[in-house]
């Protein structure tokens, strides 16, 4: 299987933990990821915490926990590549309903490259491709 039909077909609770500069680490929780056709995984965010703190350090790790009994799920470590603040193309990329938003201000498609990839418990890597 690969990440994009993973996370397509799978559901769960999924955090996005982050760190500033100076190491102070933030954690929030973020849908699924998308999986864009350049293989960059993205996510929309609003300019909070977690957009700030990658201004300074690009390191981000995802943790996904699969619904159901028992603790699966994936890891995933990351690295910002970029970000982009194309209105039409982030409303394109949402899950939710078009202007059904609880937050309003500027949104972020932040994209980053995926660095490595283990299971949500232990060190041995999943049988997915990214």
């Amino acid at each position: 299987m690969n990440l994009k039909d993973y996370f397509e077909n799978t559901m769960g609770t999924g955090v996005l933990a982050t760190a500033d500069g100076d190491g102070r680490v933030d954690a929030a929780i973020y849908a699924r990821p998308h999986i864009l056709e350049d293989g960059g995984i993205a996510f929309i965010m609003l300019d909070r915490l977690t957009h700030k703190n990658l201004e300074t350090n690009p390191y981000a790790t995802f943790l996904f926990m699969e619904n159901g009994e028992g603790y699966r799920g994936l890891r995933l470590f990351l690295k910002k590549l970029r970000e982009e603040t194309d209105a039409e193309r982030i409303a394109s990329l949402s899950r939710r309903c078009p202007g059904n938003s609880e937050a309003g201000g500027t949104k972020f498609l932040v994209v980053f490259k995926l660095e490595k990839i283990l299971n949500l418990i232990g060190p041995d890597k999943p049988d997915i491709r990214a």
